[in-house]
């Protein structure tokens, strides 16, 4: 996920500088207690960790991060990690069909108001947040006011963990 104006930090990953702002679009979507959300006003942490997912076999990628997001939200406490699936945009009936399919898999409370379901046209979210496919997940950092901070994508692996560990301590020195 190579995106013009982001600077290359160790293990390849990338942060913004300060000439190019990514910021995450405004979409509504539903977290799994059925809770209607504006996004990303409604993201509740000082920086948001978001892990968008845009086909099901990926959330074999998203649990991939899982064990580092669980110690950085103790490690920093204004941290707030999200799943986004995204799906291209459908009826009413099909969007009732998967999300309580996804409620029914997933019992923990906390899992469910993190998991935000967003049906949309996908390549208009993937251009705004220049995302080049959808082959792999897409790891965003975010601030409180959605600008992208540091990403990656793909599973985890201890290089992207370093490096997103890196991009936290730096933007908390910054603030």
């Amino acid at each position: 996920m190579r995106a013009h104006g982001l600077a290359r930090i160790k293990g390849g990953s990338e942060v913004t500088d300060d000439q190019r702002v990514i910021q995450f679009p405004v979409v509504k979507g539903s977290n799994l207690q059925r809770k209607k959300l504006v996004l990303p006003q409604d993201f509740q942490g000082e920086f948001n960790l978001v892990l968008v997912a845009f086909q099901q076999w990926q959330q074999s990628q998203v649990e991939t991060w899982i064990p580092l997001t669980s110690q950085l939200e103790k490690t920093y406490p204004g941290l707030a990690t999200y799943e986004l699936p995204t799906i291209q945009t459908r009826g009413k009936l099909f969007r009732t069909f998967i999300n309580e399919g996804m409620r029914a898999g997933i019992p923990n409370p906390l899992t469910r108001e993190r998991t935000i379901t967003l049906y949309l046209d996908k390549i208009a979210f993937r251009q705004a947040l220049e995302i080049a496919a959808e082959n792999a997940i897409a790891i965003l950092l975010l601030n409180r006011t959605g600008k992208v901070l540091w990403r990656d994508d793909g599973a985890f692996n201890p290089e992207k963990g370093e490096s997103l560990e890196s991009a936290l301590r730096e933007v908390l020195n910054r603030e």
